[in-house]
């Protein structure tokens, strides 16, 4: 299913674009909404604290349309394909380049904050921490275990999937159902094309939703800066300063590297996700733009059966940003309370890692509690520290959004081109680096 201009879900419209100029651009739009939310939570935190349901229901409305649209592209893409040995082999594949990705990211992290010890010197005793306001993570995290995790990728039901909203419940049953229908043959095409127009209904919906963007952007950062304050920004600014350049240097050399052996350009790729980038660092959340990566990375040249299964499937185990800070932040923590790490501390760190980091997705404070389930789970390193870092969280998770964002949009690319469903001509006109566009003929 090649996706049209019909289903394009930017809620505005070329002849809107001429017609406003850049302030009818999702990115300027989403961009003012986050200014203003700054400013209101700066000079009025009471009232910005208030503005946190419209942050809330901008980010349900995307949710409520994610299932559907995993559902409806997973199975089109599927049920297309001639050989059904193709879907085992993206699967293998994704899981491969997911593992080695985020495995770098973990030991990226883990020297980097070892280089830069933002934790040195605070000398802070977790003893005199407050730990009652992360009590609800640490009991989350305690209810975590690899069983269960696995044990959850099964549904209850065929529509609990949908109505709990878990990603990876409702990827499994797509892969079930396009896997089925391809099977029944021709019997099958009335309801394949049924699900080819849904998918054209879903993603309008989602172009309807998008109009509510900079409103939910207004909303998340307001309470976000009104809730927290400045002050929490100052008082961890080496740990933030740190982070986002760890963030920009994992993204320069490791998706550098990728992107350089795809044929992409890195700067063309984050031009052409603006509008995605934006809203995840105002929403502070990649689900918002889920749906929407799903259809442009269709439209750089990656095969829909590709993306179908990558960009979901990603979403939990291709989490190269939560990856970064986990080994960060952990380590941080060690260093601010006078813990002392071994090298084979830092190695059963990242082996835990490893694994707790899969289980981050469908989980409401997801790197959090990944966090607190880590830290329980090794013993080095006190759970009770955790409490040091909750009134920065949400700033940290604009730069580990940004990162997921770009991995999973790379992964698409990479796994397309690995198994040949990848139009190199169309991925040059799009995102393609100069060599690409060289060897194409494209200016």
């Amino acid at each position: 299913m090649a996706y049209s201009s019909a289903t394009n879900p930017s809620p505005t419209k070329a002849s809107d674009r001429s017609r406003f100029g850049i302030f009818g651009q999702l990115w300027f739009q989403v961009l003012a909404g986050t200014i203003f939310g700054i400013l209101l939570g700066h000079f009025a935190p009471d009232i910005a604290v208030a503005m946190k349901p419209f942050g809330d229901a901008f980010i349900k409305m995307i949710r409520m349309m994610i299932g559907p649209i995993i559902f409806v592209t997973v199975v089109h893409g599927i049920a297309g394909m001639n050989d059904m040995k193709s879907v085992g082999r993206v699967a293998l594949k994704s899981i491969i380049y997911f593992e080695v990705v985020t495995t770098i990211a973990l030991v990226f992290g883990l020297v980097a904050v070892n280089l830069w010890k933002p934790g040195a010197g605070m000398n802070i005793d977790p003893a005199t921490l407050d730990a009652s306001s992360i009590k609800s993570y640490v009991a989350t995290a305690h209810d975590q275990s690899m069983t269960a995790y696995f044990m959850g990728i099964i549904p209850d039901s065929f529509v609990s999937a949908f109505t709990q909203g878990h990603v990876l419940q409702v990827l499994f049953i797509s892969v079930l159902f396009g896997i089925a229908l391809a099977s029944i043959g021709e019997r099958g095409k009335p309801i394949f094309h049924v699900i080819e127009s849904a998918s054209q209904g879903f993603f309008k919906i989602i172009g309807y939703i998008m109009y509510f963007a900079p409103l939910g952007a207004f909303g998340a950062i307001a309470f976000t800066i009104g809730q927290f304050g400045t002050s929490s920004l100052w008082s961890l600014g080496s740990l933030i300063i740190e982070f986002f350049v760890i963030c920009a240097l994992f993204t320069a050399i490791v998706f550098g590297g990728i992107a350089h052996w795809c044929g992409v350009s890195l700067l063309r790729l984050f031009s052409y996700l603006w509008d995605e980038i934006i809203i995840v660092a105002a929403t502070t959340s990649t689900e918002t733009v889920l749906p929407r990566l799903i259809e442009k990375m269709g439209k750089v040249g990656c095969e829909e059966s590709v993306v179908g299964f990558v960009v979901p499937a990603g979403y939990s185990f291709n989490l190269d940003g939560t990856c970064l800070y986990l080994t960060t932040v952990a380590v941080f923590l060690a260093q601010a309370t006078n813990t002392p790490l071994t090298i084979w501390h830092e190695l059963s760190l990242i082996g835990v890692l490893l694994l707790t980091s899969k289980g981050a997705a469908g989980v409401a404070g997801a790197a959090f509690v990944v966090l607190a389930a880590t830290l329980s789970t090794t013993g080095a390193i006190p759970v009770a520290s955790i409490a040091l870092i909750l009134g920065i969280h949400r700033i940290l998770a604009e730069g580990l959004t940004f990162v997921n964002l770009i991995g999973n949009a790379l992964a698409s690319i990479v796994i397309a081109k690995w198994e040949g469903k990848l139009d190199e001509r169309i991925l040059a006109e799009t995102v393609g680096n100069a060599r690409l566009r060289r060897a194409h003929g494209v200016a």
